[in-house]
């Protein structure tokens, strides 16, 4: 619309016509003037308000259609309401354009201060919003910003090489390693002060981290990308690290929130662990590597594990170290030697457990790849009729690669078939299951379940790393390959 002319507008008097002709614009209003003029006095007349600025331009919107012209008529008002109201009843009275007969008919009068009362509310509540979030905190929110600023300013120096360190890093028993003094600050603020940088160089180690490595409890604690792996392998070769934690995965430590800190420091790797998954992780990547059996390199770990093992079995494993495949270990924990003839374990008897590093399985069950040529291989059963148990191993091989698993009463009768992923719940749930044969990997947790629900039997494709016998429990595995 074109400008007004007048200073105010406080009404906009919206009309629409009807003209059963073809006109132009200049012709509708000079027949709005014509026709209004000397209607309602000099105090109302259209030409005298629109030169001294009382009322706004007559703006015109109008098309043609079929020899008949319509469209709609915009009178800008800074009147009264009462006068606004008359001029627009006055411009209702015109009825004819030039020769034509016309309709004009006034849809509606705008007050048009009220758009601007909305657009002042709404600003004021967005103003009123920032004054009280930002610019005016509340004393709880003083108080923090205060406390976090003295926290922040307790970092230190520590050692020869002036490292970035909390307050507490020479009267903790515990340290917490991170790489920079933005990690050290983060953590201060959080209230974790045993804290200490080493520097992100993982190339020269600084002394005073490798002298308080071996004196105090140690956790490396890195951001969760490459660059954190890569200083894990560079701290560990020469320092005496006993846990490793790291950032949730593309977050930096210096940006984690108390919360996230308090999670990932919760959920801190002891090393043996995180030293038997990377192998784990290694020997993935690297089929044909055979080797299962995780080398300590440095005197610390031996020692570590000299006291995890007992007297007889630390002999074996300096003397005669033996790498066994997990089927071998099952069937090492029933060898006939360790069972009784009624088919009870010896009172006493020791499973004979493997010097090799455990496979580490994470979860209850755990679905493998293609096993390629199934040899089978069964462990020592108990007491199991040879008929029930070529129908299992039937069963068995008819489930291979479906990631499925049957459970079966003491009669030998399928209960049902479900998904291997609800094994553990379905064996939980039900106290008539005897047989459990599924496409997966018999785990430990697998195990200590079926034994508290009464299981006699369990078939799997092969065994984890199984460290406790239980008596009157077949277990039966396909294994891939010679062992």
């Amino acid at each position: 619309m074109a400008k007004t002319y007048i200073d105010v507008v406080k009404y906009m008097v919206t009309c629409r016509f009807e003209i059963s002709g073809l006109v132009e614009k200049p012709d509708i209003i000079g027949a709005v003037f014509g026709q209004t003029e000397g209607l309602l006095g000099g105090a109302l007349d259209l030409r005298e308000l629109q030169k001294s600025g009382k009322i706004g331009r007559i703006e015109i919107e109008a098309a043609t259609t079929q020899n008949k012209t319509y469209g709609k008529l915009y009178l800008p008002s800074s009147l009264g309401r009462v006068e606004t109201c008359i001029l627009a009843a006055a411009i209702e009275s015109v009825d004819r354009v030039g020769p034509f007969d016309t309709s004009l008919k006034v849809e509606k009068i705008e007050d048009t201060r009220d758009e601007k009362r909305k657009k002042v509310i709404n600003r004021a509540k967005e103003l009123l919003k920032t004054l009280i979030n930002t610019e005016i905190p509340d004393s709880k929110e003083l108080s923090e910003l205060v406390e976090v600023d003295v926290k922040a300013s307790a970092i230190g120096t520590y050692g020869p090489e002036n490292l970035p360190a909390g307050p507490d890093i020479a009267s903790s028993n515990e340290i917490v390693l991170v790489e920079g003094r933005a990690d050290v600050i983060n953590l201060l603020k959080n209230d974790i002060t045993n804290c200490i940088a080493i520097g992100g160089a993982t190339g020269s180690i600084p002394k005073t981290i490798t002298e308080l490595t071996k004196s105090k409890d140690t956790t490396l604690f890195v951001d969760g990308d490459r660059g954190g792996d890569m200083i894990i392998r560079g701290i560990l070769s020469a320092c005496d690290i006993d846990y490793i934690a790291k950032a949730p995965s593309g977050r930096e430590v210096e940006e984690l929130t108390r919360k996230d800190i308090i999670k990932s420091l919760r959920s801190r790797m002891p090393i043996e662990q995180y030293l038997i998954k990377e192998k784990e992780m290694e020997n993935r990547n690297n089929p044909n590597n055979t080797n299962r059996q995780y080398r300590h390199d440095r005197p610390h770990e031996m020692g570590r594990d000299m006291q995890q093992n007992p007297p007889m079995q630390r002999e074996q494993h300096v003397q005669s170290p033996e790498i066994l495949s997990p089927g071998a270990i099952t069937r090492r924990l029933y060898e006939p030697s360790n069972l009784a003839g009624n088919g009870q374990a010896k009172e006493g008897a020791k499973p004979n457990i493997p010097t090799e590093a455990p496979k580490a399985e994470e979860l209850g069950l755990a679905p493998i790849e293609d096993v390629g040529k199934q040899g089978i291989e069964s462990i020592p059963a108990m007491s199991k009729g040879n008929e029930a148990q070529k129908r299992y191993i039937d069963a068995l091989a008819e489930l291979h690669n479906t990631l499925r698993g049957r459970l079966y009463d003491s009669s030998g009768n399928l209960l049902k078939e479900i998904p291997i992923r609800e094994l553990i719940q379905s064996v939980q749930d039900s106290s008539t299951v005897q047989t459990i044969v599924f496409d997966g990997i018999i785990t430990q947790r697998l195990v200590e379940l079926a034994s508290k629900v009464g299981v006699k039997a369990i078939y799997g494709i092969r065994a984890g790393q199984l460290m406790h016998q239980y008596d009157n429990m077949v277990l039966y595995t396909n294994e891939q390959g010679t062992l």
